[in-house]
């Protein structure tokens, strides 16, 4: 008999053989097959007046559906608690946090806090992976793959262009999407340093190179320049020659002294390797190296033009100072060097394992310095 649900008339009624009609409450409880304790509570509840007690029912109600809210708001409170990081990402994101907290909360409510359809969350339990996802994974790949060769600097532009050549059909926004969302991207500068555009010429020789940085042809005009590179033994110098057609560094010298040997150095090297058969434009700084009576009568004998920028001006020497700045910001200060043989090696493999054979330049029309020659010559045979 305790499992029967009796209607709410039936109660009344039972109620008024109590009341009413004074029957005692355990022969009334035992004659319908009640318990006395359910006779009592209908007694409570129906044994006042009608409008008492659909006030009273009013305010259960009320209080119901009071509790009712507050536990929604609360639920909707510790939901944000724990999903607001993932509100700004990938519906995929907010799905696998719904799947992490579905037994905490409903599925329903989960879902309209992270502003998501139910049915898209059931669909994605069923397939987690779409084609697409699965295709990104694929990318994501060799996208790695060619920011760790360059060193970890490439960005999203670079990175499109060596999918490309691997034959494969990637957008670069898509390349920028993926990046961002594994935490890879390129190497950012440092702020730069404001230089004062005057200077006295020099008056060893003219610039005769006037900033005219776009160069036709390859051995027609070579850059110079000296920097310092930090070690725990102490200071090592670098000397680079560069071919303003490609950006190739062609020469190259590193030394604990900063003297003109080391320079010097640095421009036969170059005229080794290239062995240019025309007079060949060197333009340099007013550096002491480059002004000595040595760097002059070489340059003579050697069939090379010499031209120096104005004191004091880095912007006529932009093209070596750029190459500095490439090499400080994606190498140079990304390590700490214990000997200068440790910092010789390592600069060795930026300019001749990756700046020159590897490294994509925006002014060569994203080429490597050694590929965009080697278009050059192709283009030259075909004539």
């Amino acid at each position: 008999m305790s499992g029967k649900r009796y209607t709410e008339e039936f109660k009344i009624a039972a109620v008024k053989q109590v009341a009413q009609r004074g029957h005692p409450a355990s022969e009334v409880a035992e004659r319908l097959g009640v318990s006395i304790h359910s006779l009592y509570a209908w007694t409570k509840r129906y044994g006042v007046p009608e409008a008492e007690r659909k006030a009273v029912d009013a305010q259960s109600d009320e209080m119901r559906r009071l509790k009712a809210e507050l536990k929604c708001v609360t639920e909707e409170r510790d939901i944000l608690k724990k999903g607001r990081g993932v509100l700004c990402q990938d519906v995929r994101v907010r799905y696998t946090l719904i799947a992490q907290l579905q037994d905490q909360f409903p599925v329903r409510r989960l879902c309209k806090v992270l502003e998501v359809h139910p049915s898209g969350f059931y669909a994605w339990r069923l397939n987690p992976e779409s084609k697409r996802a699965k295709e990104d994974k694929r990318l994501l790949v060799p996208i790695k793959e060619s920011w760790l060769e360059s060193g970890s600097v490439y960005g999203y532009r670079k990175v499109s262009d060596d999918l490309r050549e691997l034959g494969e059909q990637c957008g670069i926004n898509r390349v920028y999407r993926l990046m961002r969302s594994a935490g890879i991207g390129s190497q950012t500068g440092y702020a730069k340093r404001k230089y004062k555009r005057g200077g006295a010429p020099s008056l060893v020789a003219p610039n005769h190179l006037q900033r005219q940085f776009d160069v036709a042809e390859p051995n027609c005009i070579w850059v110079t320049d000296i920097t310092y590179i930090r070690t725990h033994e102490g200071w090592l110098y670098l000397a680079v020659v560069l071919d303003l057609f490609s950006r190739h560094v062609v020469g190259w010298s590193m030394s604990s002294r900063i003297d003109r040997e080391l320079a010097m150095n640095a421009l036969l090297m170059a005229v080794w390797r290239r062995q240019p058969k025309n007079s060949v434009m060197v333009h340099s700084d007013q550096g002491s190296q480059f002004s000595s009576y040595d760097w002059r009568d070489f340059l003579t004998e050697h069939n090379l033009q010499q031209s120096m920028s104005r004191r004091g001006n880095c912007h006529d020497n932009a093209v070596a100072e750029s190459f500095f700045q490439l090499l400080k910001r994606e190498r140079i200060r990304r390590k700490t060097y214990g000997t200068r043989e440790e910092a010789k090696q390592d600069v060795f493999d930026y300019i001749e394992m990756f700046y020159n054979p590897k490294r994509r330049h925006s002014f060569s029309n994203d080429l490597s310095p050694v590929e965009y020659e080697k278009q050059y010559f192709k283009r030259l045979a075909s004539v």
